[in-house]
């Protein structure tokens, strides 16, 4: 470590956000440009270099955090990012978007509060792109073999990336108007602007991957003529299957699945609408459904105007500290956290929890109510307890003439009839079933990412894309020099 004494010495310090007035005004990324590269420094030399480095092991994708934390304290930039991305093709994305397991694992963690390991992980992506250590990176050679990857998103874009880089000939189809998939769609501006995944794209295509857009496999393109194109197929259509809420009023108009609205917004932002035409704009809003997506749909709408916005969570109000004995470390605990949604929220809560955002904890969608044109005009809600038991007098009304649904996803949507033609069998609750091997029944024809492994994170989709890549190599040429494969329930670790 650069500096044995840092993390006695030097207090964590994040990256500092702009002020919610300002940045509930724009689209722009919520954090102060700029501001990062100053401070990383000084919070990589907090990293003490442990014996058994379990951030490593708490990462999805085996990043070489020790390593390259050392290499910011001594400003070694150029050397940082090849460590860096040896393990992560896409650093600049994780860096914005990941709950960071790795700072949960973090030694320093047990008492101190951890490394800021996502924040120097962005710096060194940010730094790399600024500085051109990133070039495109074309095969020497080709193969002669051909790959065909379904889906856009991480889990796609780094097999694809990776099966290009080895040699292989790759075509990636998106049913969607440009690649990108989640990241494109379903990810708000504010948190990353896309310019970061069209850079990375160009570059993907200067390295010879090719992109088949507004193209729906199974639909548009017979999922059967793909096996008989090309030697190899991958499945990374990610776990799109929304989960619904069974509740009387749920036909009315004014009720939408985030994934319904989220995009939307980020056409306004490409330019391709003036206005969403689901905009929150002037509207009470609910969103139900506690995660990172309702977080992403309550951002939305504070940009967008709402009237009023809360957020129900069905988990109970978190302490501040982990539960050692419910979440001991090095798990990821489940500590109460305020995203830069919910701080721009304040000012819009109806039902303030702990007087900090607008959340409602413990709190479980009874019914909506609706006027006489159909329309949702109320949700009723019941208070429960941490077995999710209604409580006696804990049933109220919320004013919504928005409610948005952001309850997770189930699994692949299989209404394009890809599982069918391609002969693949599947697994509950809907996923590709594949072996260890991350290959199907199907010869030929592996999955990654959610639509195999279900809904999860996005470092978890790169790690899978990565592994099922060195998979679909040694299929097509009988060996890889690609990362070794690994188990789709086991953790991926560096080569």
């Amino acid at each position: 470590m650069a500096d044995p004494k840092g993390f006695m010495t030097t207090p964590r310090r994040e990256w500092p956000r702009r002020p919610v007035e300002e940045r509930v005004r724009d689209w722009d990324e919520v954090h102060v440009p700029d501001a990062l590269l100053p401070l990383v420094s000084r919070q990589a030399d907090r990293c003490m270099d442990c014996g058994v480095p379990f951030c490593h092991d708490a990462c999805p994708l085996g990043n070489l955090i020790p390593e390259w934390n050392d290499l910011v304290a001594r400003e070694d930039w150029r050397a940082a990012s090849e460590r860096l991305h040896a393990t992560n093709n896409f650093p600049e994305f994780t860096g914005r978007l990941c709950p960071a397991p790795c700072e949960a694992g973090c030694v320093l963690a047990i008492n101190q509060p951890a490394v800021t390991i996502k924040n120097v992980e962005c710096a060194i992506a940010d730094r790399a792109w600024a500085e051109d250590f990133v070039p495109p990176r074309a095969p020497e050679r080709l193969s002669g073999r051909t790959v065909a990857v379904v889906g856009s998103g991480p889990a796609g874009l780094a097999a694809a990336q990776q099966l290009t880089r080895a040699g292989h000939t790759v075509a990636v189809y998106e049913r969607d108007d440009r690649p990108g998939g989640l990241l494109r769609y379903g990810i708000p501006e504010f948190k990353m602007e896309k310019h970061r995944l069209d850079r990375r794209l160009e570059q993907m295509r200067a390295e010879g991957t090719r992109f088949r857009v507004s193209t729906e496999v199974g639909r548009d393109v017979g999922a059967a003529e793909l096996r008989t194109r090309y030697d190899a197929v991958m499945i990374a259509t990610g776990a799109t299957a929304p989960r619904e809420l069974a509740v009387p009023g749920r036909d009315l108009a004014g009720v939408h699945q985030a994934m319904e609205y989220l995009p939307l917004a980020n056409r306004v932002c490409a330019g391709d609408l003036d206005v969403s035409p689901l905009s929150a704009a002037g509207r009470h809003v609910v969103i139900v459904g506690g995660g990172d997506t309702g977080a992403d749909c309550l951002g939305t709408a504070v940009r967008e105007g709402a009237a009023s916005v809360t957020q129900l969570d069905i988990y109970p109000l978190p302490g501040a500290e982990r539960d050692e004995e419910s979440d001991p470390w090095p798990t990821y605990p489940r500590v109460y956290r305020l995203s830069p949604a919910h701080e721009e929220a304040r000012d819009l809560r109806t039902a303030p929890a702990a007087d900090t955002d607008a959340r409602l904890f413990a709190a479980s969608t009874l019914r909506l109510a609706g006027d006489a044109d159909g329309r949702v005009r109320e949700l009723h809600l019941v208070g429960v307890d941490a077995r999710r038991r209604p409580l006696p007098d804990g049933e109220r009304a919320l004013r919504a003439d928005l409610v948005l649904l952001a309850l997770g996803f189930s699994g692949p949507d299989h209404g394009d009839g890809l599982a069918e033609q391609l002969g693949v069998e599947t697994a509950p609750p809907g996923t590709f079933a594949r072996d260890s091997g991350f290959a199907t029944n199907a010869r030929g024809v592996f999955a990654a990412g959610d639509a195999a492994r279900g809904q999860s994170l996005i470092v978890w989709a790169i790690a899978e894309g990565r592994a099922a890549a060195a998979a679909v190599d040694r299929y097509l040429t009988g060996s890889s020099r690609l990362p070794a494969p690994i188990g789709p329930h086991d953790r991926p670790m560096a080569v």
